[in-house]
């Protein structure tokens, strides 16, 4: 075995193009695999889960710590992180920060934020087993080693592409909306009397987490009686998922963030040619607008939830999406 070890480190030092070839080679086949996960926690799911599920099932509530809530909330904001994140529990001062925000300004909404968009079975990367010492060595490495951190953006980057699939996205976008489900009835008790006036649900997801989020779409449009919006900061997304069931959908760009275009080039759904697209429909009926959100980045001190200060104002770039957000015309009832 460290003869093999040694063969292949020999073979590497021949140059950097080897180097990325066999990187090529192992996320050719790590993609390869991914669905298989989904897959198979499908059918452990056979019994509670299933394509043409018409009904909710969620688990019994306590009511005993529900303090701090109106009886009557009838708002949800669900936040989908991006990519490079590891775990619900882990989100950035940033991201944090924006949360909190939301929470001052909408007291009578809850906030979701226990969702792993990454995960159909919501499972963080700390809990599979298997990879999990890997995925806390890239989340945790310093220095040069930081850069290691790009293995869970390739990791995550898969799943997006499974929730954009045509043909495994049904079954896991139906798991991530059984998870937004539970978590939504976990924060406060969801009403299931149709009767009701419907639901206000707003689910903002960045980066990856605007595909998942539209992808859930279908199935909680399905399940609830809701109005749904989506808001889409700095999303990748495709122009199938989820625009001709959400009530709304918002796209936020920065000026200076050139992986959101990525989306509109690479799914022919999102092109301006493609007129009969739900994505053009969408458009042509005024249900998807486009909002720029001020001169963010993707991501880092400079992104929309950084932290650091726009040029020489005293608001930050995530209080600068904290307040695109709270100037869209989707408050009305709250």
């Amino acid at each position: 075995m460290l003869k093999l070890v040694n063969s292949i480190l020999e073979w590497l030092r021949g140059g950097a193009l080897r180097l990325l070839l066999l990187a090529a080679v192992i996320l050719a086949l790590w993609g390869t695999l991914s669905p298989i996960g989904t897959l198979v926690w499908w059918l452990t799911q056979s019994e509670t889960l299933g394509l043409k599920r018409q009904s909710l099932q969620l688990p019994e509530r306590n009511n005993s710590n529900r303090a701090g809530k109106p009886r009557n909330l009838t708002c949800y904001i669900i936040f989908l992180t991006g990519v490079g994140d590891f775990s619900t529990n882990e989100l950035t001062e940033g991201e944090e920060d924006f949360l909190q925000g939301l929470a001052q300004t909408r007291q009578n909404c809850a906030i979701v934020k226990d969702v792993f968009p990454y995960s159909a079975a919501n499972e963080n990367l700390g809990g599979e087993r298997l990879l999990a010492p890997v995925w806390r060595f890239a989340n945790e490495a310093e220095g040069w080693l930081g850069i290691a951190d790009i293995l869970i953006k390739i990791r995550n980057l898969w799943r997006f592409a499974i929730s954009a699939d045509e043909r495994y996205g049904p079954v896991y976008n139906q798991g991530i909306a059984s998870a937004i489900a539970e978590q939504m009835n976990a924060a406060h008790p969801l009403p299931l009397d149709s009767q009701r006036q419907p639901l206000d649900i707003i689910l903002i997801g960045t980066s990856g987490g605007a595909q998942v989020a539209l992808g859930a779409t279908p199935y909680l449009n399905q399940w609830l009686n809701s109005d749904i919006t989506v808001v889409s900061v700095g999303g990748v997304f495709n122009g199938i998922n989820g625009f001709e069931q959400a009530d709304r959908v918002f796209h936020l760009r920065g000026t200076q963030d050139w992986v959101e275009d990525i989306g509109g080039i690479i799914f022919p759904s999102r092109w301006v040619f493609t007129i009969a697209s739900p994505f053009s429909r969408a458009r042509q009926q005024g249900r998807y607008q486009s909002v720029v959100s001020g001169p963010h980045e993707h991501d880092g001190s400079q992104g929309y939830f950084g932290r650091d200060y726009v040029s020489a104002s005293k608001t930050t770039y995530v209080n600068l999406t904290l307040q695109a957000i709270n100037q869209l015309p989707i408050w009305q009832r709250q």
